[in-house]
């Protein structure tokens, strides 16, 4: 077992000990035993060239597996053929002597030649980098750099200036960004024009008769040699040929056997990349690249290198002329040709350039050959595409390297063959956006568009009738069904709040049409000018001759909605929602000029249980008005509070003052921060006298579209918040005043502000002190309150921090809050 194991470490040890020094100190260190050979033994493993690959059925030699394919990293292979094992044995007789199995050692072992296998091809790979950054000529297809196109372009630059904005040189962006999987692919099969060549690995296997499996590299003479036949000389050979030719060798010494030849690891090779390149130098590639494989490693053509003639050199002549134009444009590699040993790639200068703009596939800068045409230059640029105006062209060209002239050609015959010089700038233009036969309708239509136009076409042939004014979200909104998820906490509340959801869906779907007024705008074709053609839409609807007016090609009808132009007050459709105790509750329309008494009048009045002092009044421009205020309040606040900080940091004269500001001016702005949560209601006051009853009590209040007129029952409570000992509803009692319901709420609490105290009315109102007296007078104690009604009692504020060399913001937030709270209890 020892054996066994001191032939599987020592073939491992030279073959690291072949990478180079730093692995051979690496394993030395990790593997004692191992390093306890002579130093001559490592000097001379130092020459021992790395394993060859092992094929599938190994027999007959030393190998390594195939890093790259399927076995990669799993360690090497080694024959049972006597000889080799015996020599094996002999140049590793003194293995390492564990207490781990067999099995165990062999384990570790393989996972140590991994770590040194990986870190050797780590070293390798940065010794590679390093070389050719330092040299800058000789680069390895797999490690090229990705660099955009060198050089620049003086045509393009004038061109620029020319047309406004840059145009791409055509083709070079194929060498930006190159992706690795334009080198060739070293595990592809061999063609059989492939030429043998030193270097290449040959694989040679045999049975029958005589049983071979042998692996040969050609050597620097061109030959391999096989055991018991000799030196064969294969360089020179086609792939092909080879089956043949060993066959007939073999067959000189052997017979009755059969007969197989592949090739393994394959040559590099070293190629010249000379002229108006990329990156010009000498480069080593596989011996199966061609010269499209060579011109990605090179970065191709610099934007002052020919695109169409691209010549490969070998023995002082020319192999091929490749144009690049060909591979792009129509796929051709039929002049792609298999690159040899010491082949030159020539890239020549640019030649004559033309520049196309405007309609085509594929604007741009192109390379044109010595006889171009109009229409060659143009079927490079992709042909006109689909918006071109095709009748005529213009070209922009250099006269004698003197002047620019520019010449209008038709795209006749004659015209697309047109020779093209050195220079040309082809402009292509696009067609008229003009319709000639058409009319648009747009607005508040239910199919805008536009639609063909003949000679006598009026107005209603476009609308028809009045359904052809319904619009798409007018029947996106009518059909849509409201539904309302609820989970959790909230399930109970599914069923009232999908009503909620669905009484604010109740109105309008979409705006009403402005009968009054539609308009065409016509174009006068003489001055250029507009005219706008005013007409009666529903009159034009019913066939009125004088508003269902002729168009002409070319009109621009425009419906209008009642919220595109605001119309009289007694045309516009106006929704109230009435809500609470009516008799007849719900959503309706009103009639022109109606008022809040004549509507409920209309409707049957209220019910018996309604409570019309406590009514709410909502109207949406109120809501919008008064937000604006509040905000511009609460930024007045806002601004207020920070210079108040501002000025009161300045004026600390010891820490215990610091310490204390802090969390003062961190509670004013979090006041400030709950206070902007507050939402106005748009709630309007409508005085109303407490006693009132029927619809006659109601003011002449003219109403507007989105008015809510919410009338209660009569409450049975009144509520006590604030500084008092229990916050609380208590019931209505017609001889109590504020005092009582106080005193029953427990009384006032140490920091209650008994001066600030004041009453919220139930229809919205706010009843408060006079400036001075105390909550005690009979402006207030003595009056009598309502069901609906809530006393508030307010906090005294610390005048000596919170208001120290502050005067004016305690007065502006003590009405604040007195108004915010108000608004907070009207949104009940």
């Amino acid at each position: 077992m020892d054996n066994r194991l001191s032939s599987w470490i020592s073939p491992v040890f030279l073959l690291l000990v072949a990478s180079g020094p730093q692995l051979t100190l690496a394993l030395a260190q990790s593997n004692p035993a191992a390093n306890s050979g002579s130093s001559q033994q490592v000097s001379d493993a130092q020459s021992v060239r790395p394993l060859p690959l092992c094929s599938e059925a190994q027999v007959g030699e030393l190998c390594r597996k195939d890093e790259s394919g399927d076995s990669a990293t799993s360690g090497v292979t080694i024959s049972n053929v006597a000889g080799t094992t015996a020599e094996s044995n002999s140049s590793a007789s003194s293995g390492p002597v564990s207490n781990a199995s067999p099995k165990e050692q062999q384990l570790q072992k393989e996972q140590q030649f991994q770590k040194e296998q990986q870190f050797q091809k780590e070293q390798q790979l940065q010794k590679e980098q390093q070389l050719q950054e330092d040299l800058g000529q000789q680069r390895s297809p797999s490690y090229a750099r990705r660099y955009e196109p060198t050089g620049r372009n003086a045509f393009q630059d004038f061109v620029a200036k020319s047309v406004g904005y840059k145009l791409p040189m055509f083709g070079y962006g194929l060498f930006l960004n190159v992706p690795s999987t334009f080198a060739p692919n070293d595990h592809a099969p061999v063609t059989s024009d492939y030429v043998i060549g030193p270097g290449d690995e040959v694989l040679i296997r045999t049975w029958g008769q005589v049983d071979i499996n042998y692996r040969a590299v050609v050597d620097r003479s061109g030959q391999i040699f096989i055991p018991k036949v000799g030196g064969l000389q294969v360089a020179g050979l086609r792939f092909g040929e080879l089956q043949g030719y060993f066959r007939n060798a073999i067959g000189r010494v052997f017979r009755n056997f059969d007969l197989n030849v592949t090739l393994g690891q394959l040559r590099s090779i070293q190629v010249l990349v000379v002229g108006q390149a990329s990156r010009p130098g000498t480069y080593t590639i596989s011996s199966l690249s061609t010269l499209v494989n060579a011109l990605f490693v090179s970065g191709g053509p610099s934007l002052s290198g020919s695109m169409r003639h691209i010549q490969v050199r070998r023995a002082n002549r020319v192999v091929t002329d490749f144009d690049l134009y060909d591979l792009l444009l129509q796929g051709d590699r039929s002049k792609d040709v298999q690159l040899q040993p010491g082949d030159v790639i020539f890239i020549p200068p640019i030649g004559r350039l033309a520049a196309v703009v405007g309609s085509v596939d594929v604007p741009g800068i192109y390379e044109i050959k010595d006889v171009s045409r109009l229409k060659d230059l143009l079927a490079l640029a992709g042909g006109l595409d689909v918006t071109a105006l095709g009748q005529k062209v213009t070209v922009e060209q250099i006269a004698d390297h003197a002047v620019r002239k520019v010449e209008e050609i038709p795209l006749d015959q004659d015209g697309l063959s047109r020779t093209m010089n050195d220079g040309d700038l082809v402009r292509v233009f696009p067609i008229s956006g003009k319709f000639e036969n058409a009319v648009t309708i747009r607005g508040n239509v239910a199919m805008p568009g536009r639609y063909p136009w003949h000679e006598g076409m009026r107005v209603s042939e476009l609308i028809p009738t009045r359904q052809s004014l319904i619009t798409p979200e007018y029947w996106s909104k009518q059909n849509s069904i409201i539904s309302t998820r609820v989970t959790g906490a909230g399930a109970n509340a599914t069923g009232i709040a999908g009503q909620e959801q669905l009484r604010v869906e109740v109105k309008r779907n979409a705006a009403e049409i402005n009968w009054d007024y539609a308009v065409i705008q016509r174009l006068n074709t003489e001055d250029l000018t507009s005219s706008l053609i005013a007409f009666n839409l529903e009159k034009a609807i019913e066939n009125d001759p004088q508003e269902n007016v002729i168009l002409q090609a070319g009109d621009v009808i425009t419906i209008f909605s009642q919220a595109d132009l605001t119309v009289p007050i007694e045309k516009q459709s106006k929704y109230v929602r009435l809500e609470g105790e009516f008799q007849h509750a719900g959503v309706y329309k009103i009639e022109p000029g109606e008022t809040l008494r004549h509507l409920v009048v209309r409707l049957g009045g209220f019910t018996s249980n309604a409570y019309i002092f406590g009514a709410q009044f909502l109207r949406e421009s109120t809501r919008i008005e008064q937000q604006q205020k509040l905000d511009e309040l609460l930024d007045k606040l806002s601004l207020e509070v920070e210079r108040s900080a501002s000025r009161k940091s300045q004026n600390l004269t010891s820490p215990e003052e610091a310490a204390a500001l802090t969390p003062q001016i961190e509670s004013q702005r979090r006041l400030v921060q709950n206070l902007r949560g507050i939402k106005a209601t748009g709630r309007i006051v409508l005085d109303l006298p407490p006693d009132a009853t029927g619809a006659t009590a109601l003011p002449d209040l003219a109403l507007e579209d989105g008015d809510k007129f919410a009338v209660p029952y009569v409450p049975a409570t009144v509520r006590v918040l604030g500084a008092v000992y229990n916050q609380t509803d208590l019931l209505f009692r017609k001889s109590f005043r504020a005092p009582d319901y106080l005193s029953k709420a427990g009384g006032f609490t140490r920091d209650a502000d008994a001066s600030r105290v004041y009453v919220i009315r139930a229809d919205g109102s706010v009843l408060g002190h006079r400036q001075g007296s105390s909550w005690l007078s009979p402006g207030l104690a003595g009056q009598r309150l309502m069901p609906g009604d809530t006393i508030i009692v307010p906090e005294r504020l610390d005048k000596a921090g919170f208001t120290k060399n502050l005067k004016d913001y305690t007065q502006i937030l003590s009405q604040f809050a007195l108004t915010a709270a108000a608004i907070h209890v009207l949104g009940l």
